[in-house]
């Protein structure tokens, strides 16, 4: 359900069930997702990754119709289903979120329910001007099961969380970016390219130092000021005694363009 590709230092995820509409928490989606997201952190070759959907849509979310006849991750008792998920959707988010390198959410088509807090897992999302975002768990008398009642309020404010959640409505590209949902709306036929264009200008930045800036972001939202410090200033110890640092500091002097190289 997940396919992996590498174009040079950039990876590329794709939710690969166009049929369903790229629909997950089927059994077996959590350790795809997490082998794939763990292959990737592995490679210290690749130094940002893209996510898109297959085909028309970037993904709807849970299956409806497993829910319906209570099959797969949805079958079993109340304690059998928090396991599901547990196992499954949790698995997603979690590989996800926890990438090393950034991530960038290519949002394709309709990104609902689930599939919108999987673009939420994304550091950065660039938007089809014809993709719709809608948080609709209550319309199916669920509640974010994914982790999206944390993340999604420290995307957009905990005000259009709440409107988001509590209607249920779907909104457009254009309203997304006003909300600050996404960084940018583009064309459709125009989103891998602007996608793979900043996934290269990310790319060319040191990989050693841009992993450890993404940790740090991450860490900020939640750790303490002094934490943060502390952390800031045994990171940057070790980041300057890296060739890469050194390779930066003489691009700069010899007035030239740097190239890192992970050292």
């Amino acid at each position: 359900m997940i396919k992996l590709e590498k174009q040079g230092p950039i990876a590329i995820l794709t939710l690969n069930r166009p049929d369903a509409m790229n629909a997950l928490g089927e059994p077996g989606d959590g350790e795809a997702v997490r082998d794939a997201c763990a292959q990737i952190n592995s490679d210290k070759t690749i130094r940002c990754a893209i996510l898109t959907g297959a085909g028309k849509g970037f993904s709807a979310g849970g299956n409806v119709k497993a829910m319906r006849d209570r099959i797969g991750s949805f079958a079993g008792s109340p304690a059998e289903v928090r396991d599901g998920y547990k196992n499954g959707v949790h698995q997603i988010v979690r590989a996800l979120y926890n990438l090393e390198v950034p991530l960038i959410a290519a949002v394709n088509g309709a990104a609902v329910g689930l599939g919108c807090d999987v673009a939420c897992m994304a550091d950065i999302r660039i938007s089809s001007d014809n993709a719709r975002y809608g948080v609709t768990f209550l319309k199916v008398g669920l509640i974010p099961g994914d982790g999206g009642a944390w993340l999604l309020p420290r995307v957009i404010g905990m005000s259009r969380a709440c409107e988001l959640l509590f209607t249920g409505d779907v909104i457009d590209a254009k309203t997304a970016q006003e909300w600050g949902l996404v960084s940018k709306v583009v064309p459709g036929d125009q989103l891998m390219a602007e996608a793979m264009k900043l996934a290269t200008s990310i790319a060319k930045q040191p990989p050693q130092s841009l992993r450890v800036a993404k940790q740090l972001l991450r860490h900020g939202t939640q750790a303490s000021y002094d934490t943060i410090m502390e952390m800031s200033a045994n990171a940057q110890g070790l980041m300057h005694h890296t060739k890469d640092h050194e390779e930066g500091v003489a691009a700069i002097l010899e007035k030239r363009e740097p190239v890192f190289k992970g050292d």
